[in-house]
């Protein structure tokens, strides 16, 4: 039989970051900010579930000075509990720039944003950069310094979890586990930013633990690591690879583990298969 292991705290009772319990190196936080050499705002939010080719509807603020974004992750399987809508909210924290044009990217589960000031308000003005290229200046410290905006603040490490503030529906939280009618145990995992092919699986001394790769990418500060264990084999049994089937996609992996020699065919039915004893 296979059971669940809910998050665990690595080390001091501490989670590293209390937006994943997962995440074991790089940058934390359900958001980054970042200000670009020619004053844009730069922004990761982490949208786990949300497919590549998602129609991201970003809308400006009434008053130009922050956007919003509404996005659907579908359920990826029958199993989850259900589908989670974001509903990311980003403004300027100067409250004095307006946003000029933006741009929007949606890959493994991450919302990237690039906003683009507008210099017609009073205390801004673009500046000649040793570059040659535009800089745009805001005088209030906030615009630079918006809240949140170190990946690597110590207050983003604590005993705690946090719910995801963008999910309007659906869980906000990267972990999620049940016990089927038959026996079988379902797990999904949220690794936001983690590629496909950087997901690995693996069992150890009755242990499952997954490990994911998230590469930087755009103008993340770094990348990011994600690793814990799973779900635990509660007897000494060979561990057979069919026992177990994983949907990766968008950041998030899903694993579902056969009991009884049950086993799942590609669409994710159940199904018997004829050799009981393999």
């Amino acid at each position: 039989m296979v059971v669940s292991l809910p998050p665990q705290s690595q080390t001091s009772s501490l989670f590293y970051g209390v937006n994943n319990p997962y995440l074991k190196n790089g940058p934390k936080g359900f958001k980054e900010y970042k200000i670009l050499k020619n004053g844009d705002t730069y922004l990761r939010i982490d949208l786990p579930g949300v497919p590549m080719k998602a129609a991201v509807e970003v809308s400006l603020w009434a008053d130009d000075k922050g956007v919003e974004a509404l996005v659907d992750a579908p359920k990826q399987h029958k199993h989850d509990s259900s589908q989670r809508t974001y509903c990311p909210i980003i403004g300027f924290m100067c409250g004095r720039c307006k946003v000029l044009r933006f741009t929007s990217q949606v890959c493994d589960g991450v919302l990237r944003l690039v906003l683009t000031p507008t210099a017609r308000i009073l205390g801004g003005r673009f500046l000649g950069g040793a570059d040659w290229e535009e800089t745009y200046f805001c005088s209030s410290a906030a615009h630079w310094l918006p809240y949140a905006s170190d990946p690597y603040d110590p207050s983003l490490t604590g005993p705690v979890l946090e719910p995801n503030p963008s999910v309007n529906e659906g869980s906000p939280m990267a972990y999620e586990s049940k016990r089927l009618p038959n026996g079988s145990l379902y797990v999904r995992v949220d690794m936001p930013g983690v590629p496909k092919d950087r997901f690995t699986v693996s069992v150890a001394d009755g242990r499952v633990t997954v490990t994911g790769e998230a590469p930087a990418v755009s103008h993340d500060s770094d990348g990011r690591f994600y690793s814990g264990d799973v779900a635990l084999l509660d007897t000494l049994v060979t561990f057979r690879r069919r026992w177990i089937k994983t949907i990766v996609k968008d950041g998030v992996i899903s694993f579902m583990w056969i009991t009884n020699a049950i086993c799942i065919n590609d669409n994710g039915k159940d199904w018997v298969p004829k050799n009981r004893s393999n």
